[in-house]
């Protein structure tokens, strides 16, 4: 019987925590589609195209990932793509309370069952919206941003 996860987010090129989530996700899923939410409300550093293109490089190698994007609700999603579980990654326990709650929430609503890994601390990466800030404010953030192989 095959699994299938969904992993939604924002996935901003700069974002690489993903990594250790997917590798070791793919021990017990047969597939991971990863979905980059269209939310146009939501101010995101590049363009939609731009985050689909560099999560595609990253895992152009791994055929059992898929990377596309979606402009509704996850667990729609997950119900259209018959996903059998929805993959979170978090960094720390504020993370986690958030992702436990929500995953509460999605088992209750969609019937259907989260699950939550933490971030390799070799992965760890800088925020989307604290490096929104930052260029918000004019500070110099290459410094910042780890080179995405």
């Amino acid at each position: 019987m095959k699994r299938k996860a969904l992993f939604s987010g924002t996935f901003d090129p700069f974002t690489t925590g993903h990594h250790s989530i997917v590798k070791r996700a793919l021990c017990f899923a047969d597939e991971i589609v990863i979905a980059i939410g269209v939310n146009i409300k939501k101010k995101t550093l590049y363009s939609l195209e731009e985050r689909i293109d560099t999560i595609k490089k990253i895992y152009s190698e791994e055929k059992r990932v898929k990377v596309t994007s979606y402009d509704m609700l996850t667990v729609d999603f997950a119900k259209e793509i018959h996903a059998d579980f929805l993959l979170r990654g978090v960094r720390n326990l504020t993370d986690f309370e958030h992702e436990r709650t929500m995953a509460d929430i999605n088992r209750k609503l969609a019937n259907i069952e989260t699950v939550i890994l933490i971030s390799e601390p070799e992965y760890e990466h800088i925020s989307s919206s604290l490096v929104r800030e930052l260029i918000h404010y004019k500070k110099d953030i290459t410094n910042l941003i780890p080179v995405i192989k």
